[in-house]
């Protein structure tokens, strides 16, 4: 059974002053007491201007197009429609038109990880966080694994939790932030989440997690459709950067 935290730690973990705070605004002492460090993958843990979920984006659209034999155009908003309200493009078609995930997975992630490039910093200050580290994506765990080989971060992390294991259910439902959680033991006041999505930080910031919302380079807004920057000034986010690796440097 998890320990609740004592009211010293619980002291620690709560955030002084109200507002989102950016990198230069992180003090000494907010991460005290993290003992889990939780990232999402795609656009979190490598840069959106690496642009390789454009790849996967263009092949879900060609899978939609294909699948429901629609012209492109017409592909593509179908599958922002799905994106937008089921949390992901498979969800929706799973939950509307019975499609194979495993066909899905394998045919969305056929792409060219060469785009990324090693990012050695990143790894060192991962590997020297305090406690362990988890992948949390709603991909699949071999797009996980090939993007964080890349990346030359793999081997840093404890485990990778994916859709599969989220029994296909995708962020930002709530059930899937539980098992998580369950799975792993992890006691929610006592972890960090960092997201591309502010969404998708709503329900661990109602847990009690730490979250951190990784924006573009230069905090720069021309990207992605416009629901995705909902929530950015909600209250469900405690920080904001847009260079993951100073940021948790910083931290120490």
């Amino acid at each position: 059974m998890l320990q609740k935290p004592t009211k010293a730690e619980e002291r620690k973990l709560a955030p002084t002053e109200p507002g989102i705070r950016k990198t230069a605004e992180v003090r000494p002492g907010d991460f005290a007491g993290i003992r889990d460090w939780v990232f999402d993958l795609d656009n979190t843990l490598y840069p959106r201007h690496t642009n390789l979920f454009s790849q996967i984006d263009q092949r879900m659209t060609a899978f939609v197009a294909q699948f429901l034999q629609l012209p492109k155009d017409e592909a593509r908003i179908v599958q922002k429609d799905f994106y937008r309200r089921h949390g992901t493009t498979l969800r929706g078609l799973m939950l509307e038109h019975s499609v194979d995930p495993d066909a899905f997975l394998q045919y969305v992630h056929d792409i060219d990880y060469s785009w990324i490039d090693p990012d050695p910093a990143l790894g060192e200050v991962i590997a020297n966080l305090p406690g362990r580290k988890f992948i949390f994506t709603n991909g699949d765990r071999n797009h996980a694994e090939r993007a964080a080989r890349q990346l030359g971060i793999l081997d840093h992390f404890e485990d990778i939790f994916d859709l599969v294991a989220a029994d296909l259910v995708p962020k930002p439902a709530a059930e899937t932030y539980d098992k998580f959680l369950g799975l792993h033991r992890i006691d929610a006041p006592h972890a960090a989440m960092f997201e591309d999505l502010a969404r998708n930080l709503e329900v661990p910031k109602k847990l009690g997690m730490r979250t951190i919302l990784i924006v573009p380079a230069n905090f720069e807004d021309t990207f992605g459709d416009v629901w995705e920057h909902e929530g950015r000034e909600g209250e469900h986010i405690d920080y904001v950067t847009d260079d993951l690796a100073t940021f948790l440097r910083s931290i120490g």
